[in-house]
């Protein structure tokens, strides 16, 4: 087997700098990928900002209806399944169209009234 082999549609490398700013520290971040884009730089580019934006904005979500920054677990194993778990009830939560509520608001409902909390979990089976 030739090296590049597994990655058959390879056409580079590209490396993503980016910069962080929090009160008065500065970060410095490199972050490097492989594509199957051929000298379209901006199209990797906004490719990369969409990736991020909706990790950030995913990020942001969970931390403000699950309180995920508050958790303290920190065993590899249990912690990493609480996220896991957290990432379900957020997709299953998006996918329940009938009420119009945050989503913190919703996930509150859910452990209030059996009803809409079957309602959410039916609507993630109609998904699959």
């Amino acid at each position: 087997m030739r090296p590049g082999q597994d990655w058959k549609d390879l056409h580079s490398v590209s490396m993503v700098e980016s910069e962080r700013h929090v009160g008065g520290t500065i970060t410095l971040e490199h972050r490097y990928y492989i594509t199957s884009l051929t000298e379209q730089v901006t199209q990797f580019a906004q490719a990369v900002r969409e990736h991020w934006s909706i990790e950030n904005g995913q990020h942001w979500v969970l931390d403000i209806a699950f309180r995920e920054d508050k958790q303290r677990m920190r065993i590899q194993n249990p912690a990493e399944n609480a996220a896991i778990l957290r990432r379900m009830a957020l997709n299953l939560l998006k996918q329940e169209k009938t009420v119009k509520l945050r989503i913190k608001s919703e996930r509150k409902l859910c452990g209030r009234k059996n009803e809409y909390l079957l309602r959410v979990l039916y609507a993630g089976l109609q998904q699959v």
